[in-house]
This record gives structure tokens, sequence and C-alpha cells, in this order.
């Protein structure tokens, strides 16, 4: 015992060495040279589009060049300022490739600046902002995405041919205001040429070679605006877990489970781990839009956790990802909070129902008991099990129900959501069914008398946690409430004491702002909560679970800056599958390991029971 916890005190004790953990880094010079990027980009840019408008010592020197070398300019300004707009993030978040391409492009901004628009303001901006990077380059350290490179390889190979088509029939289509005739070589010249912002060998009458020739440079630039966006856009790396972190945080969950409700959603497998470097600790996560957003508290003993906090902070930091924490208890967030000086809001409030405690008498489940009543007369029966006891001819019945019964087209879900139904891995999860066998002469619904189904993931040697609920659209009203309640009465049987049922995200500003004398700022928090009800469940989840009599245990969010909040919040919210970007910009998901057998995906609990309330 003695040696345990003078390693994980050792292992506390390195932890806490490093400055920039405790409190925001000093990040002005990434952020400052991202915001000068973005100026000399528009800088390039309006240098490229607006020819020169007034004559200087450098009008004079350019008119002695010969005449391409203008309109070379021109486009080698244009291109410089796309690519210096969207490689301005990048240096903000201290991209090592977004760097190294900055300082190439500069000398060629330069260059056309001074050529084309003899802009010398322009110049000497390009010029500092060159000699800054290259003096501060050891801050631009963050990794890259090893993807990102072939896929821009790829985007360029595929849209320049696609553009090089296009750009055929657009020199092609205009026949009659050809100067003479052009061979198909030239044809071929004129849309490359054309694409890179040159003028090419034909020519044509009525001003088409305007047209022309703005719709050529308009393919080029969309060729290299979306090679540079996969080139250097946030990495965002598809988490697995591999068999050896499967079986480590399954030992962790053998022996710390208990802790936390939200401890076996930490065996997702579109999730990545790290572990403390004694192996007695580990935080979960998954990498949005560039957060790294951990979901829960960290696994394992207390006293390593200090240990996985920072192996996820180093990696945060190695990949300039923005760090945070979804759904942890107050124990977690005071860890997070003292370890890394993050800060934390109170994001909710876990409803959690000691089955001792649960009885459907009393004034107070007056509601719940009439319902599961009506219901039970309507001839509705239920089951209660351990996933390893249904057969597996009815656990994929079970599975192909769920999955029918689904109303969306993507799976939502993230912090408590496990993503399968596995009689194997997941044999303790337990499973609530309700049926109705059809009436005399009656045809059997496509799942027979199956009418609705809960799930529950293990939560320590005594618990379980509500993972998912579905059922029948054509089934009786309460379906959710009676599988609640059997699954209550039947626990002590299955040697459960307690049962977690969902967030209700923000209980506590709904809660008190309905209260007499409520101040305006808490009535006006609980108008914007309400309003926002209408699309993602907020009071309608609240009152579901209150109808149980929980005890409520606060959940918080973790973060490093008040900025961080909306990204954080949009990250999140991609997340659990309430809003995706357009399918233009989202990322090609890498294969999945194949499922076990009867695994099914999940949809968050609060959607059905928003949809049932």
């Amino acid at each position: 015992m003695s040696d345990r916890l003078d390693g994980e005190k050792s292992e506390t004790v390195a932890w806490r060495t490093p400055r920039w953990l405790r409190g925001p880094r000093p990040e002005a010079v990434p952020a400052c040279v991202g915001t000068a990027g973005a100026v000399v980009g528009l800088l390039n840019l309006a240098a490229g589009v607006f020819p020169r408008f007034r004559h200087s010592r450098m009008h004079a020197l350019a008119e002695v060049l010969p005449g391409a070398v203008s309109p070379l300019a021109a486009a080698a300004s244009i291109v410089v300022g796309i690519l210096l707009l969207l490689l301005a993030h990048g240096l903000k978040r201290r991209k090592r490739r977004a760097w190294g391409a900055a300082v190439a492009l500069l000398p060629v901004g330069i260059a056309a600046q001074l050529v084309y628009r003899h802009s010398v303001f322009g110049a000497v901006l390009s010029l500092a902002l060159l000699v800054f990077l290259v003096w501060h380059r050891r801050e631009f350290a963050a990794l890259p995405d090893p993807r990102s490179r072939w896929k821009a390889l790829a985007n360029l190979v595929v849209l320049g041919g696609v553009s090089f088509a296009i750009g055929m029939v657009i020199v092609s289509s205009h026949p009659h205001k050809t100067i003479g005739t052009p061979s198909l070589w030239d044809r071929a010249q004129h849309v490359l040429w054309g694409l890179f912002g040159f003028e090419g060998p034909i020519g044509y009458t009525h001003h088409v070679d305007y047209t022309v020739g703005y719709s050529l440079g308009a393919l080029g630039l969309l060729t290299v605006a979306t090679t540079a966006y996969l080139a250097f856009r946030p990495e965002h790396p598809a988490a697995r877990l591999t068999e050896d972190d499967e079986q480590q945080l399954r030992a962790l969950l053998e022996r710390h489970g208990a802790r936390d409700s939200l401890g076996y959603f930490a065996l997702r497998r579109d999730k990545g781990v790290v572990f403390s470097p004694t192996g007695k600790a580990a935080v979960c996560y998954r990498v949005i839009s560039g957060v790294m957003l951990a979901s829960g508290d960290p696994i394992g003993d207390v006293e390593a956790w200090p240990g996985a906090i920072e192996r996820f902070m180093e990696e945060a930091r190695a990949h300039s990802w923005t760090p945070a924490v979804h759904g942890c208890s107050e124990t977690g967030g005071q860890v997070w909070t003292r370890e890394t000086g993050m800060d934390a809001l109170e994001l909710g409030d876990e409803a959690i129902v000691d089955v001792a405690d649960f009885t459907l008498s009393g004034r107070a489940m007056r509601n719940v008991r009439q319902m599961v009543k009506r219901i039970e007369r309507n001839g509705y029966t239920t089951q209660v099990r351990r996933v390893r006891d249904l057969e597996p001819e009815e656990l994929e019945h079970v599975q192909k129900a769920a999955d029918a019964w689904r109303d969306t087209d993507d799976e939502r879900g993230f912090s408590m959501a496990l993503g399968r139904i596995d009689a194997v891995k997941d044999g303790d999860a337990v499973i609530a069914t309700a049926h109705l066998a059809p009436a005399e002469g009656e045809e059997p619904g496509p799942f027979g008398d199956l009418k609705a189904l809960q799930y529950f993931v293990p939560w320590g040697p005594d618990g379980i946690s509500l993972e998912r609920m579905r059922r029948d659209r054509s089934a009786d009203p309460g379906m959710n409430e009676l599988l609640i309640v059997a699954a209550l009465q039947t626990a002590p049987d299955l040697k459960i004491k307690q049962l977690s049922l969902n967030f209700a995200v923000f209980r506590s500003y709904l809660e008190r702002g309905e209260k007499l004398g409520a101040g305006p700022v808490m009535r006006i928090t609980r108008g914007t909560l309400l309003f926002l009800s209408r699309w993602y469940q907020i009071e309608s989840l609240y009152k579901f679970n209150d109808k149980f009599r929980p005890r409520w245990e606060p959940r918080f969010v973790v973060f490093r800056t008040t900025r961080d909040i909306p990204r954080i919040g949009l990250a999140t919210m991609q997340a659990e599958g309430y809003l995706e970007l357009p399918r233009v910009l989202r990322r090609r998901k890498a294969a999945e390991p194949r499922p076990c057998v009867h695994t099914v995906q999940p949809v968050r609990a609060a959607d059905a029971v928003g949809r049932a309330a």
C-alpha cells in the first residue's frame, strides 16, 4: 500500500512542475501573427485586384520590365493573398506547416506588391511579418495532420482535372467571338494559363476575354483554396480505442468504475485515450473542430488523475488543440481546475434515483403511478434482464427494432452514449423491454409484440446508467415511464442500488428562474432556455427526470478561457449530433472496425425522453 501511494504521490508532484499548466499560457505571439497574416493577405489580395494608382520610383522601374511581368505579379499577389488568409488560422494555432507555407509565400507577395501596385507600405508590412515569423520560429511547433497532405494532393489532382475540363468547355463555348481558329493545343494552353491567372494565346471580341479570363481564374482559385484548406486545416484524427486500450480501461473500471456514472461510456470506440505514467488513470476524449473534448471524470484512481490530466494537456498543446471537459462531476472539476488553472461552469444536473428510496406511493408520484397503471391495464408487460441473458436471436430482434425506431438519419450522443449493444463485451448491461400481444385477428407488427426498449450500461458493481430509449410510435404514450419504473422495481433482484437517468442541462437555472422572487437576470435566463427548448428539449428533459424524484448531482464544463466557450459549445453540439457541418466541409470518417455480433449504434437518451415527454 505504501509503495502504491508513494508512486502516485510522486506522479502528482512531477505533474505540478510545468508552469504553463498553472494558468493560461501567454499566446500573444501566435495570435498577433495570425491577425497580421490575415491583414497582409488582404493587402496582397487588394494589390492584385486594384492596379497601381500613383506614379513613383517603383513605377518608373516597373515600366522597363517585360510586359508579362505585371499580369504575373497581379496573379501572384491574388494567390498569395488568398493563401495567407487561409493560413491565418493555422498561424494562430501555432501550426508548423502553416508557418513554413507563410515564410515561403511572403517573399512572393512582397515582390508582387512592389512590381504591380508599387505598394511600399504593403511590402514593408509583409517584410516585417516575415522577419517576425523567422525570429519566433520556435513558437510554431504544433503538429500537423499527417493525413491532410495526401488529401490535399488528391484534391489538387482531382479538382485540377475537373477545372481543366470545365475550362476547355468555357474556352470552346464562344466559337463566333474567337479571333482566328485556335487549335486544340492553343485552347489547352489558354486554359492552363487562365487557371493560373495569366492571359492565354487566344483572343476574343466583344469583351468575351474578360468573361473567359475571370471564369478560368475563379476555377484556379477554387482549386488552390480547397487544396490549401485541406493542407492546413486543424488536425482531426479518427480516434479509436485499440484492444489494449480497452482492456486497460476495463481494468480501471473494474476497480474504480463506481466513482462516476459516465465512466463506462469511455469504452466508446470513437474516443481516444491518454493514460497516466503509471497507467492507473486515463482521460478519454475526441477532437472536434480543433477542440480536444473530454467527457466525464478521468477513469481510475483519484491519486493518479493529475498524471492523466498532464498527458491530456501535453497532447493538446502539442497539436495546438483547445482543451475542454464536458460533464465532469464536482470532484472532477475541482481536480481539473486545480491542476491546470482552467475554469469551470455548471452545465446542468444528473438525475440519480436511489433504488432503496424509490416508491410509487405518495402524492408526488401520482402522475407516474396513474400512467403506469393505465398502460398495464391496456395489456402491456415488461421484462428487465441482463444483456447476457438474452438469446442471440432475441438480441438481434431488439437491435433491428432499435434501428427502425430511430427517427434521425444520424445517431446522436457522446458523453452518455456507448454506441453498441454487445452481449459479449457488455454482458452486465441491463435491457428493459415492453411487450403487447396482438389482439385476436390482428396482424403482429414487424417486431412482434416488442413495443419499446431501454438500455442501461453498468455503473460500478451496483449501479446502471441510462444509455438510450426507443419505442414504437404506434405504442401508447408513457412507454418510457413504464420501463423506468420496471427497471427500478426489478433492480433489487439484479443487485442494483442506484440508477442514473440523464443530464438535465441548466436545470438549476430553470428551477431558480420560476421561483417567487427570482431576479430579472434569472427570469431572462429561464425565458431564453424555454425558447431554446423548442429545439433542444431542455425543459422537457428536466421535467421528465423530475417525475421520479431523483437526487440531482451537478455536472460541469471545464474550459481554458472565456473566449473558448463558444467554440467548445459548437464542438459539443457537433459531438452530440445536434449540429452538422455542410457535407462539403465534413471529413470522411475513417473505416471503423467491424462491430462485434449484436451491436447497434446509439441515440442520445435525451432525444427519446424529450419526444416522450
